[in-house]
């Protein structure tokens, strides 16, 4: 059998020029998206319903816990409308009561 080798600074530099290339892609796909009109409002309301459809999961297939946790996120969102503290509320619950094993 042959064995394969392959120079690191090699697999280094084709990693960083396909991450470059995604980046620079980025930008000029970003700079062709609409910013007016239906589509516009579609893609700014896009990354809350992704983040509205991944809790839902969570929620959906969660125990005691989970809910607890997404009653305290819900009880920092309504009266902050604050995505990162809503964010930091949640995590910071489920965490403390997965950590302490409380309503296990």
């Amino acid at each position: 059998m042959t064995e394969m080798t392959t120079d690191p600074t090699l697999i280094i530099l084709v990693l960083a020029a396909g991450t470059l290339s995604v980046r620079l892609l980025g930008v000029v796909i970003g700079q062709g998206l609409p910013t007016e009109g239906a589509w516009a409002r579609a893609l700014n309301a896009l990354p809350g319903c992704l983040i509205v459809s991944l809790v839902s999961v969570i929620l959906a297939s969660g125990g005691r816990q989970e809910w607890i946790a997404g009653a305290i996120a819900l009880g920092v969102a309504i009266p902050t409308r604050s995505l990162p503290l809503t964010m930091i509320a949640g995590i910071a619950a489920i965490w403390t009561l997965r950590h302490f094993g409380i309503a296990a």
